[in-house]
């Protein structure tokens, strides 16, 4: 295997498992998708590609798919800086330790050694940098709507672990989360792309937004233990695992009605019924969280103590990419139901 063959082999297992894999030197680019969790991206791909499909689908709206691939892409460094703001602020309030369940599933940035608190910072306003260099212009090709939608987002990544709000702190993460990737992110690059925003996408960035969010209850609840101890009280922790579990289950089910739903009213084409292939992983994913999490990892587990986060990721990436491929259809082979 040549060299090139195997740094991708490496980026590979890297973009899978947010870790290197064992007896592996790890290079730049490995290092830097571990710091910037670079593995969870495809969630926020997904968000944006939604956007962006619903609007190539929507009749009587003309897109620029050059500002669509640009607000994309400023989704996904916004996100590389979501993830290092949390790890620097988490560090800084005394939440993130050797011994806390961050440095336990992945390497933690400064605490693992990799880069100091001085370079985490500087990362941060350099992905910040460029992010603001396209809002900058995308608001000078579509107006101050953008500022609006970027700074929007920004206050929540920012204030979701940084004093004096701590949204996580207080059980307003899951709703933040809610709001960036569906909302903000969906309606947000319809409009990039178009320059309009028509009532029913605030409605159709929702299903895609709440399975972003079971993700999030997932890591939650694998967490409950250790953020009770440090006072951190997101949702599942206010709820408790049983109810958290049961809510997470819901969320998931919810999902399926909510798209189907948007078909049956003639909002969305009716290829992203595909979705229903996704429910065998649906299945799965429930199973996984009827059961409190085991005592121990089963054999070649990565990612302990991490357990429902992985299920529900999973899930979601599923569902989402089975949604992305009915908007693609729907734009490419468009059809109507009869009664719509």
């Amino acid at each position: 295997m040549t060299t090139l063959a195997r740094r991708f082999t490496t980026w590979r297992y890297v973009m899978n498992h947010a870790n290197m894999p064992d007896g592996v030197e790890m290079d730049w680019l490995s290092k830097w998708l571990i710091v910037t969790r670079a593995a969870v991206f495809s969630m926020t791909a997904t968000s944006g590609l939604i956007g962006g499909l619903l609007a190539v689908g929507t009749v009587g709206v003309s897109v620029n798919y050059w500002y669509l691939a640009l607000s994309v892409i400023g989704l996904v460094i916004a996100h590389a800086s979501n993830n290092m703001i949390n790890d620097y602020f988490d560090l800084e309030g005394g939440v993130d330790t050797d011994d806390y369940v961050r440095a336990l599933y992945a390497p933690h940035p400064i605490l693992s050694g990799w880069v100091t608190k001085r370079q985490l910072g500087a990362a941060i306003l350099l992905v910040n940098a460029i992010d603001l260099a396209i809002m900058l212009f995308l608001t000078a090709v579509r107006g101050p709507l953008v500022i609006a939608f970027a700074l929007a987002g920004l206050f929540i990544s920012v204030f979701y672990v940084a004093p004096p709000i701590r949204l996580k702190h207080i059980g307003l993460g899951e709703p933040g989360v809610f709001l960036v990737w569906g909302p903000l992110m969906v309606v947000g690059t319809f409009f990039v792309a178009t320059g309009a925003i028509p009532g029913w996408t605030w409605i159709a960035s929702l299903p895609y937004a709440i399975l972003v969010t079971t993700v999030l209850f997932g890591k939650h609840i694998d967490k409950i233990e250790a953020d009770t101890k440090k006072g951190v009280r997101t949702l599942p922790v206010i709820l408790g695992e049983r109810r958290a579990r049961l809510v997470a289950q819901v969320l998931m089910i919810a999902f399926y009605p909510i798209v189907i739903a948007a078909v049956l009213v003639g909002w969305i084409g009716p290829w992203v019924a595909l979705v229903l292939f996704g429910i065998p992983r649906l299945l799965a994913t429930l199973r996984t969280f009827s059961s409190p999490r085991p005592v121990t990892p089963p054999h070649s587990y990565v990612g302990w103590p991490l357990w429902f986060v992985g299920a529900a990721f999973v899930h979601t990436r599923r569902a989402g990419g089975l949604l992305v491929l009915g908007l693609l259809l729907n734009a490419l082979l468009p059809i109507r139901l009869p009664w719509v």
